[in-house]
């Protein structure tokens, strides 16, 4: 699995119910048309967390890197109707970190040859 992370903060005066709600309905679109094998939004609780690291993490999961960019060249086009889809949370948020990670070891890792 390549997991694709979004940190971000909510900028002034947005709900938090109301980016929740554009979330799920981005990426549940997402999840249920099969272009992403699973999703999570969690939020930091009772403010446990360093300071640098913004309150919400989205996580997206994707089977490959060819799944993965499927997704991006779509939103990147800016076409509709994602294009709706991903302005309803994008307008939403500030301080936006990515990270992109994967399982480990990934199915491709060759044992025994490893070079320290």
């Amino acid at each position: 699995m390549e997991i694709y992370n979004i940190y971000c903060d909510l900028k002034e005066g947005i709900k938090d119910t109301d980016f929740s709600d554009a979330v799920h309905a981005f990426l549940g679109r997402l999840k249920q048309e099969g272009r992403v094998a699973a999703y999570r939004v969690t939020r930091r609780k009772l403010g446990l967390g360093p300071a640098q690291i913004p309150e919400w993490h989205l996580m997206l999961e994707f089977e490959n890197m060819a799944q993965m960019d499927q997704v991006f060249a779509e939103v990147s086009s800016r076409a509709e109707p994602v294009e709706s889809f991903h302005l309803a949370v994008n307008s939403k948020v500030r301080n936006l970190i990515f990270s992109l990670y994967r399982d480990f070891p990934d199915p491709g890792r060759v044992r025994g040859q490893e070079q320290f």
